[in-house]
This record gives structure tokens, C-alpha cells and sequence, in this order.
């Protein structure tokens, strides 16, 4: 069998390395240890300029306080759920474990993995630390926690288990992954051991057996010993592919296969014109590169349901402000806080007024962390169906039909798998479409009172064995709905009570002005034409029996993004006048061309 680390090490001349061992073991010549710890390979972690990769220290020696829970884990996972009871403003909450008889109930044992994954999976890095900070306490660790997480694979928040629920979970898979966890560690600690290689071949084969365990197992053992194993998520992959030409292809190497690939690396670290000259090193590099290692059309994502590496923002109501919006932070906070209680909002006003942009955004406040992943985009209109949205059969290939979950289901599957974190479905014009044909049964589970398990019923296109349906508490609901041109009357009667609504309005104020004088460097005389012209027009508007205010011009009319350069401020808001207001109000007066024209001039007035 090949092993890891050779007892037996074949040494070539042709490298000072190289030829200062073959000196040392041959000639009798003391070999330069400072030199051997400022080289490439050593200096990381043992050179005479501050180490970098500090954090690994932390990581490995919660790797070691874990071992001693190998054999009874009853105190580990009580520690865990306290940990999450205490910090539910995280998004940690308390592992819920399902049966074969569909009840739910806290988690009873735990594998080392998932352990560790409770501060390593997509949250922001105040989250993580303030996770990694109670677990270090809890096992009595008195390395600092890192202050960055650079470069460290996270699992996906969807799957953060390495193993699956009861009902389909086997007697021994945690123990499984408790072996490889030990022996990954054993390994390492004795370098050029067969037996003990042979162990850990055996063992991470085993555990690859488990269900919940793909690539996500080397993101484990790299965090138990990452200057001793290479983690192969996604980006990483594609880093040895790129900068190594080392490809993998789309199926986890097996023990055997992945102990020769860190035989490789070493040799390649140790090269002077190598790159990288660690598994830290390269994970972090890895990470720097990742928009150009992942391609949108890539396939090496396409089985990897145990990973997800993804940078995560922080995001709260001052996030929301500071992008550019013109609310206040007590009216924000208000929103959100009916939004996080009713658990569905729907935000109304005239045009422009930049509904769907602060929906996407209370999302993510919602959320605590900017993260699309969570957050699905929608639209309604006329035609959208519950075969659309919810459920139905459609065409398959090869002629058939095949029942398919719509956007919304789909959603609904996601927040089920992941408690511990909220979703958040955006709708669209949700006044263009038919509430009860496009959500059916899921109209009354909307309420946030049914969000449970207790409610749940069955759908319309149900198969034999299919479980009832409820709609998970962690899965939020968001529409807009553009007042001003309101489709269908019965949207109010069929949503008023299951939403809460906020109305919006054009915010042309003084906010609106110091943030584009700002961004934008607009000279504020001019901005304050523009100001005091759209609020006479608005005016107008709101006194015109036909109209009124919910027919008003928003502010995202006039309102440019920060990135957007602005030469000329007159040229710039005459053409948004001539293009995109002018002919809205000609919509507005169509039976009425004089007013229509008369009130573009009043608003070009001075430009």
C-alpha cells in the first residue's frame, strides 16, 4: 500500500535543502536549523518574523480537547445546545434531530465535524467569533480566538451536519466519523507509520460512507490539523487545477488517493518557485482568487451539497442606511421589527419609491448578513399558476410528465433543512397576480401562527408517502405592490390579513440631497432645484382629483448609484426628465396633453 510520509525518504542533490541533509547524514556537517526555519516550506510556522496563520494553533487545539469526548458525548452535546441558547442573535439555535415517526426533538450525540462546523458555516465573522469564543470556553481552551477566518473553508448553512437525521441515519456513522477524526490526528503524530496510515485510510473510506459526507470531510480534518491535511472545497480545487495543474475531477479521492495528493503537495510546497508552501498558504490563496476560480457556468459545484464558500457580510438597519436610503433609523427598525413578528410584509407606494430595493435589503437586516443565497427574487403577474409557484407536473425529456416544486416549495425545503438560519422570499408586483390560484392551500399557512408542524396539510399534487406540508417559521415572506397601478382590487381582501403592509413614499428631502452631493459630487444649488421642482410636481399630483399620491414621483427617479459617474448634473437630470418621467406623465394626463406638457417645463425649469 502507499502510504503518507515515507519512513524511508529518497534525497536527491540539486537543492541546499537536499544537499545540506545529504552533508548532515553523510559527511558530518551540523546542519543550519535558523536556515531550515526561515525556508519556504518552515517559515510560516516556525521562521523568525511573526508566524502568520495564528489561527491554526486555536483550531488544533480544539481539535485535541475534542478527542476527549470521543467516548461518551452527552456533556459535548449539552454544551453545544447551551452555547446556542445563549446566542440566538447569531442565528446558532439548538440542533433539532428527526425520527421515522416524524417527531423532532434536540439533537443526542455529535460528531467532532460537526462540532467544529458550529462556528465555521456561512455567518459573518462577529457571529463566528462570538460561537468560537463560547466553545473555546466550554472546553477550556485558552488560545485566542481568530480575529479573521480568511482562507478557512466554511460548510454550507443548508447542510451543516456530517451526518443525516435519525430516520436515516446508521448505528455507527458517528462513530465512523469519530475514527477518522482520531486517526487523521494519530497519522499525523506518527509521521512514517504505515500502520497508522493504513488506519486512517480505512477510516476516512468508512466515513465516506456516511450520508452527509463528500469533500466536506477534508474541510474536518484540515480544521482538526490544517499544517497536515489540505482541504478540497470548490475553490481550492480550482486553485490546484489552475496554479498546480492538479485536477480532481467531480469525485472525492479515496484515503488512499487523498494521502498521495498530500505527498505531492509537500514536494511541490517545498519548492522555492512553488506558489504556495503550505495547506495554509494555499487555502488562503485560494480564497484571495475565488471570483476567478468558480465560474458562474462551472460544474464543480454540482455535487458538492456539503459545501458552500461564500464571503458573508454583516447587514443590519445602519447597512441599509448607509447604502442609501432615506428612512430614518427608528422608521427602519419599526419595519423590521413587524416584519421579524408578522413574518410576512408587503411594502406599497407610487413608483419609485424603491420597493424592491429596500425589500432585498430588510432581508438581509432580517438576516443579520448579507447572503443571496437565502434570499429568493420573484414575480408576479396575470398568468403566474400554482403549478408555477408552488407545485406541478410539467414535461419532462423523455416525454413524460414529472412533478416539479415551484420557487416557493423550493424555498420551503431550503428553511426546512436549515433551522437555524431565516430565508426570505421576495415578490414582485404581488398585486399582478391571483393570491388564492397562485398559492392555494399555502394562503392559510402563510399565517404566522400556523408556521408548524401541527398545521401542516397536504397538497393538491401530493405522491404516496409524501409528509403534509407547513410552511418552516424561519421562512420569511416579502412583496411590493406598486399602488399606483393596482390590477386586481381583491389582492387587499385576500392578503390584508396574513401581511403587514408600510407604505412608502417619495423621500426627495434633505437626506436625499446630502446623499447625492456626497456619492455623486452633484453641486448642492443644483440639487435643491431638482428638490424643490419634483416636490411642486408631487404636490400637484397629490391635489389632482383623477391622480392623487399614491401616483407621486419617487425618489429612485432622480436618485443615481454611487457608482454612477455624473459629469454633467443638468444634462443628466433633463434626459431623466425627457425619457423616464415625461412620458409617465403623459400616461398620467393622457386625456389632458396641455397639463402633461405644462408640468415637464415647470419640472425643466432653471436647466
Amino acid at each position: 500500500m502507499d502510504t503518507y510520509l515515507p519512513t524511508i525518504w529518497k534525497v536527491a542533490p540539486g537543492t541546499w535543502t537536499k544537499d545540506a541533509l545529504i552533508d548532515f547524514a553523510f559527511n558530518n556537517v551540523p546542519q543550519d536549523i535558523d536556515k531550515f526555519r526561515n525556508s519556504p516550506y518552515w517559515r510560516d510556522r516556525f521562521g523568525d518574523n511573526d508566524p502568520r496563520f495564528q489561527w491554526t494553533q486555536f483550531y488544533e487545539t480544539i481539535a485535541d480537547k475534542l478527542l476527549d469526548f470521543r467516548e461518551d458525548r452527552t456533556a459535548l452535546i449539552k454544551g453545544i445546545h447551551e452555547i446556542a441558547a445563549r446566542l440566538p442573535e447569531t442565528g446558532f439555535k439548538i440542533m433539532q434531530d428527526k425520527f421515522v415517526d416524524g417527531s423532532t426533538r434536540p439533537l443526542e450525540d455529535i460528531c467532532p465535524f460537526t462540532a467544529m462546523a458550529i462556528f465555521n458555516r456561512g455567518n459573518s465573522d462577529a457571529n463566528r467569533k462570538a460561537i468560537a469564543t463560547e466553545f473555546a470556553n466550554f472546553l477550556k481552551v485558552d488560545i485566542p480566538v481568530p480575529e479573521s477566518f480568511e482562507g478557512i473553508p466554511v460548510v454550507n448553512n443548508q447542510r451543516t451536519w456530517f451526518f443525516a437525521y435519525a430516520k436515516d441515519r446508521k448505528d455507527d456513522d458517528i462513530d465512523k466519523l469519530w475514527r477518522v477524526f482520531a486517526e487523521g490526528i494519530t497519522s499525523l503524530d506518527r509521521q512514517g507509520d504505515s500502520d497508522s496510515d493504513a488506519a486512517f485510510v480505512e477510516a476516512f473510506d468508512d466515513a465516506l460512507q456516511v450520508w452527509g459526507t463528500k469533500w466536506n470531510l477534508t474541510f474536518g480534518l484540515y480544521w482538526s490539523r490544517p499544517w497536515g491535511y489540505q482541504n478540497l472545497d470548490a475553490i481550492s480545487r480550482g486553485y490546484l487545477e489552475k496554479e498546480l495543474s492538479i485536477s480532481l475531477g467531480k469525485e472525492v479521492p479515496s484515503g488512499t488517493e487523498y494521502l498521495n495528493l498530500l505527498v505531492t503537495l509537500v514536494e511541490r510546497f517545498e519548492d522555492e518557485n512553488c506558489p504556495v508552501h503550505s495547506f495554509p498558504e494555499l487555502s488562503l490563496a485560494a480564497w484571495n482568487d475565488k471570483d476567478n476560480l468558480i465560474s458562474d457556468d462551472s460544474d464543480n459545484l454540482e455535487d458538492d451539497f456539503s459545501e458552500l464558500v461564500t464571503t458573508v457580510e454583516e447587514y443590519s438597519v445602519e447597512s441599509i442606511i448607509r447604502d442609501g436610503c432615506f428612512l430614518d433609523k427608528d422608521q427602519l427598525q419599526d419595519i423590521l421589527a413587524r416584519f421579524r413578528s408578522k413574518k410576512n410584509l408587503i411594502l406599497q407606494g407610487p413608483p419609485g419609491t424603491g420597493k424592491t430595493w429596500l425589500a432585498k435589503r430588510l432581508a438581509f437586516a432580517l438576516m443579520g448578513h448579507r447572503n443571496n443565497d437565502h434570499v429568493r427574487v420573484v414575480q408576479f403577474h396575470p398568468n403566474l399558476s400554482y403549478e408555477d409557484f408552488i407545485r406541478g407536473w410539467r414535461p419532462s425529456g423523455d416525454g413524460k410528465l414529472s412533478r416539479c416544486d415551484g420557487p416557493f416549495m423550493q424555498m420551503i425545503t431550503a428553511a426546512k433543512n436549515d433551522p437555524e438560519n431565516k430565508y426570505v422570499t421576495v415578490i414582485e408586483e404581488v398585486n399582478r397576480g391571483n393570491p388564492a390560484q397562485v398559492f392555494g392551500e399555502m394562503l392559510t399557512l402563510l399565517e404566522a401562527d400556523k408556521r408548524n408542524g401541527d398545521c401542516a396539510i397536504e397538497l393538491c399534487y401530493s405522491s404516496d408517502g409524501d409528509e403534509p406540508v407547513f410552511i418552516p417559521p424561519n421562512l420569511y415572506v416579502i412583496g411590493t405592490m406598486n399602488i399606483a397601478d393596482r390590477s386586481l382590487t381583491i389582492v387587499d381582501f385576500a392578503l390584508r390579513r396574513r401581511f403587514a403592509f408600510v407604505n412608502l413614499q417619495p423621500r426627495i428631502g434633505d437626506e436625499w440631497l446630502e446623499w447625492i452631493h456626497e456619492k455623486n459630487g452633484i453641486d448642492k444649488q443644483l440639487l435643491q432645484k431638482i428638490q424643490s421642482n419634483m416636490q411642486k410636481l408631487n404636490k400637484g399630483i397629490a391635489e389632482d382629483n383623477t391622480l392623487g399620491s399614491a401616483f407621486e414621483i419617487g425618489h429612485s427617479f432622480v436618485t443615481p448609484s454611487s457608482e454612477e459617474n455624473v459629469e454633467d448634473a443638468g444634462r443628466w437630470f433633463r434626459e431623466i426628465v425627457e425619457t423616464e418621467i415625461g412620458p409617465l406623465l403623459d400616461e398620467y394626463w393622457f386625456d389632458n396633453a396641455e397639463k402633461a406638457k405644462k408640468s415637464i417645463e415647470q419640472l425643466l425649469e432653471g436647466f
